[in-house]
């Protein structure tokens, strides 16, 4: 969908007059939580069929590259993303995700900072990139992790190229005493993704991986992985897959495996991240690792900024380890349309948001 056709689908909002105050690089501005809130809480349930169609569609808008860019620089649409985006996104800056971070470790969670940018196709850029999370390796306080794309540093355009850029990030988080966990991507380049974390493993303990319950072949990936170092963070999945490869999102298929997944890496004593939304895996999860966790414990509940504050509150008070997940940078278009597509009901809160 073009930028053009986006803006005349969201032109029937009623807005408000004057700036956004989110023009440039300026900081997010956390959304308003009451009268926005209450008309979503009052929405009835959408249909299923639909609302499978519409997380389709902008899991195929997540994928055009070109909007990345055109969303968030159109005059029109731009402000109004903007808005959408505040509720998901830390900020635009460094010091915007250092902020969220104060704020996050200040209530007892433990943080995970992405800085957004997946398939750079341009090496310098890739390698200029990579500075800013050394940046991040550096400034964040203790108790944040850093993930990746790995194609944000280079695997879109070369493999050498992302080894040798994953490494320095590498190195300054060991030097700093601080987990690094490689981000899922697309199918597609899974391969890619495995075989370069298996070459960081050679050098390093501390650099995780994610993978995806959706996808058929982590039942064959996840024995290798547990035989590595570094953390395991099992995720729903949320790209466009094809249904040969991947379990349908709806599906309760995908309910199983992930549960089966989650089950797994807690008996393993591995380090793992479970990372979901989703109340029934969560509490089914704390049901098997016995209703109480410790500090100390090798798992972690995740859930991502703006979606899950209440399942990390109810995990932390009974002990678990928990963690936020926070991301900034200025691409953040095609991580708001991932996860708006999760939950159908994020769309109808997006025209709310965007109408503030």
């Amino acid at each position: 969908m073009a930028v053009a056709g986006i803006s005349a689908y969201l032109s029937f909002l009623p807005l408000s007059g004057g700036s956004t105050g989110l023009e440039g690089s300026q900081a997010f501005i956390p959304p308003a939580n009451s009268e926005a809130q209450r008309m979503t809480t009052q929405i009835p349930a959408i249909n299923t069929a639909l609302s499978s169609q519409a997380a389709q569609v902008l899991r195929g808008l997540a994928l055009d590259e070109e909007l990345k860019w055109r969303v968030p620089g159109d005059p029109v649409l731009g402000p109004l993303a903007r808005k959408v985006a505040q509720r998901y996104v830390a900020g635009e800056t460094l010091p915007d995700a250092l902020d969220r971070a104060q704020q996050v470790l200040s209530v007892g969670h433990r943080v995970n900072v992405e800085y957004m940018g997946e398939s750079c196709r341009d090496p310098r850029r890739a390698t200029e990139e990579t500075d800013t999370f050394l940046s991040a390796a550096r400034l964040l306080p203790p108790g944040c992790s850093i993930s990746l794309d790995l194609s944000h540093i280079g695997l879109a355009v070369d493999a050498e190229l992302a080894l040798a850029n994953a490494s320095r990030i590498a190195q300054a988080t060991a030097d700093t005493g601080r987990e690094m966990v490689i981000s899922a991507e697309g199918s597609d380049r899974t391969d890619e993704v495995l075989a370069l974390h298996r070459k960081l493993c050679e050098r390093f303990d501390h650099v995780g991986i994610t993978v995806q319950a959706r996808l058929y072949r982590t039942a064959d990936d996840l024995p290798e992985l547990l035989s590595r170092p570094g953390r395991i963070r099992l995720v729903k999945g949320a790209f466009l897959e094809p249904e040969a490869i991947a379990h349908r999102r709806e599906a309760p298929a995908l309910t199983t495996a992930y549960l089966a997944y989650a089950q797994r890496l807690a008996d393993s004593g591995h380090l793992c991240s479970f990372a979901t939304h989703d109340w029934d895996l969560i509490n089914r999860v704390d049901q098997h690792l016995g209703g109480k966790g410790h500090d100390s414990d090798p798992w972690e509940f995740e859930t991502l900024l703006g979606l899950g504050p209440d399942r990390l509150q109810a995990m932390a008070e009974r002990g678990h380890p928990t963690r936020e997940y926070i991301v900034f940078g200025t691409q953040w278009w095609l991580y708001v349309c991932n996860r708006i597509a999760e939950d159908p009901q994020r769309l109808l809160q997006a025209l709310v948001d965007a109408a503030a």
